[in-house]
């Protein structure tokens, strides 16, 4: 189901407490260690934006997914990090209550120098990464926008006559 939040900051106020402690830790870490990146919600995740696409956190019932774009972003760790699965880009974390944020600031600055060095032409479409990052298209579908109907109270008594004239029979 997609969160009907439209900003990371809505979003987060709509988790339980510990989700919420953890998520907003992870992104902000992202947002302190790749200055310049854009943050918006979709998909029912917080995404991250410096030319195209690069990172997206999702809150799970027991777990938190950092996605990240860059193929060898966490090159070399494969066995130093539990969570990590390279074939759809991810590192999910287990314990909320102990999130390593080194692995994060690691994977968030790899990501960023590996960004910075490709060229434009070669970035990975949105897509194309939420084919990679194992998210289908009908799941991360955007929430239907929320419609408020105003009801104006002064109509109810239209039929009254205004103050100081008499009522018509």
């Amino acid at each position: 189901m997609v969160p009907a939040a439209t900003t990371v900051g809505g979003y987060l106020q709509s988790l339980p407490n510990d989700r919420r402690v953890a998520m907003a830790r992870v992104c902000s870490m992202i947002r302190r260690s790749a200055r310049g990146v854009r943050e918006s919600m979709r998909f029912g995740l917080a995404f991250y934006e410096l030319d195209g696409p690069i990172f997206a956190v999702k809150s799970h019932e027991k777990s938190l997914i950092l996605y990240y774009a860059e193929k060898d972003a966490a090159a070399g760790n494969e066995e130093r990090w539990k969570g990590l699965d390279t074939e759809h880009r991810s590192i999910e974390f287990k314990d909320l209550n102990c999130l390593p944020l080194d692995v994060v600031e690691t994977v968030v600055r790899n990501s960023l120098k590996l960004r910075r060095a490709r060229p434009a032409s070669e970035m990975p479409s949105q897509s194309e990464l939420l084919e990679v990052w194992g998210i289908r298209e009908e799941d991360a579908a955007v929430a239907p926008p929320i419609v408020r109907i105003v009801v104006n109270h002064d109509e109810e008594g239209a039929g009254e006559a205004p103050a100081g004239e008499p009522a018509a029979k």
